[in-house]
């Protein structure tokens, strides 16, 4: 019994080992969509005939409400998790729902973009407007990657939502999720002004 105690002593951070696993994700992760980021942002600037794709509409006022959802779904996976630690199970779970709702409406408004920008030529190394083909390989090697990142969000949203109901997973677990999907919105507020509002036309 002495030999399983020591095997679980607490964490001398004072941070659970769940939460301190998720925050290590974070971090190695932030780094991965920093480089990207600054790599367009050099690629962007050393390209003297970089194309400005986006007009306002329909565009940029899609990329305004794909913002709106994300927020949004940061305020109801927050109230899932404040639900959680009251205790508060099925409206946890309602908040749980929500979030996943809005990261699926998110997905399909980005899903029905890429699909305008492949009818209208765009391909990650062709330019359908004449400029250097890196625009469109930035674009959807930026979006795509944070596309993913909010796709396994909604899988794993729903993994734990069904575990947490089952009672196999506690109000921790929700708060190490929560954190994962504000990384994902935190990232989205850094790719939709560099890659959308300074390539409007």
């Amino acid at each position: 019994m002495a030999e399983l105690t020591a095997l679980h002593e607490p964490s001398p951070l004072g941070v659970s080992s769940r939460k301190l696993g998720i925050w290590m994700f974070i971090v190695a992760d932030a780094a991965t969509f920093a480089a990207l980021l600054f790599a367009y942002g050099y690629e962007r600037v050393a390209n003297p005939d970089w194309t400005r794709p986006f007009a306002f509409w329909p565009s940029i006022a899609n990329g305004f409400v794909m913002t709106v959802v994300l927020l949004t779904s940061s305020l109801t996976v927050s109230a899932a998790v404040l639900a959680g630690q009251a205790g508060r199970k099925t409206s946890a779970l309602r908040w749980l729902c929500a979030t996943m709702l809005l990261g699926i409406l998110f997905a399909a408004l980005h899903v029905r973009e890429w699909v305008s920008m492949l009818g209208e030529g765009w391909r990650p190394f062709r330019n359908p407007l004449g400029g250097t083909p890196l625009v469109g390989a930035t674009f959807f090697s930026v979006t795509g990657l944070h596309l993913l990142h909010v796709v396994v969000g909604v899988i794993v949203i729903g993994v734990i939502a069904f575990g947490y109901r089952r009672g196999r997973f506690d109000p921790g677990h929700l708060e190490a999720t929560g954190l994962y999907w504000h990384f994902v919105d935190l990232v989205w507020m850094f790719v939709f002004p560099l890659i959308y509002l300074m390539n409007m036309r």
